[in-house]
């Protein structure tokens, strides 16, 4: 078994905020916080994570010194989200970026080495939004550092 975390949440998983990839943020930027994060993945990245900050009209430093320095369980965290000034909370925003993340894609490249590394024949049949790739990519990644 490794000393380090694949971050098992989904990016469409969502805590009581609603924010879609929320909860994946904070296991990835808490792990890496604590030198725990598995090789490859980035504690607070340019995908997902950035778009969620941004979104929520966070800023990364602000998101990743709070979880570095008070190491908050997830209701902390969502409690801190909702204290911040200015933030995006309203039903619409939510909804618009819970679309984006649904709705993106990666580029070609991407959802090419993915679907090799995965063990998926690139014929259509894997769907190919960036929700999905990343649940395949993680669940190899973890059979492949904890299952084989």
């Amino acid at each position: 078994m490794s000393s380090s975390i694949i971050p098992m949440i989904p990016c469409n998983a969502s805590g009581p905020l609603g924010v879609l990839h929320l909860p994946r943020l904070w296991l990835k930027a808490s792990l890496e916080a604590r030198g725990k994060l598995a090789a490859g993945y980035p504690g607070i990245g340019k995908g997902y994570d950035s778009m969620v900050i941004a979104g929520l009209g966070l800023s990364v430093d602000a998101v990743r010194a709070f979880i570095t320095e008070k190491k908050p369980s997830y209701a902390e965290f969502e409690r801190w989200i909702k204290a911040q000034p200015g933030v995006k909370l309203d039903r619409a925003s939510v909804t618009k970026l819970n679309q984006s993340i649904l709705g993106y894609h990666h580029e070609e490249a991407t959802r090419k080495a993915i679907l090799k590394s995965a063990g998926y024949p690139d014929d259509g049949s894997v769907t190919g939004t960036a929700v999905e790739l990343n649940a395949l990519d993680d669940w190899a990644a973890f059979h492949a550092s904890e299952l084989k």
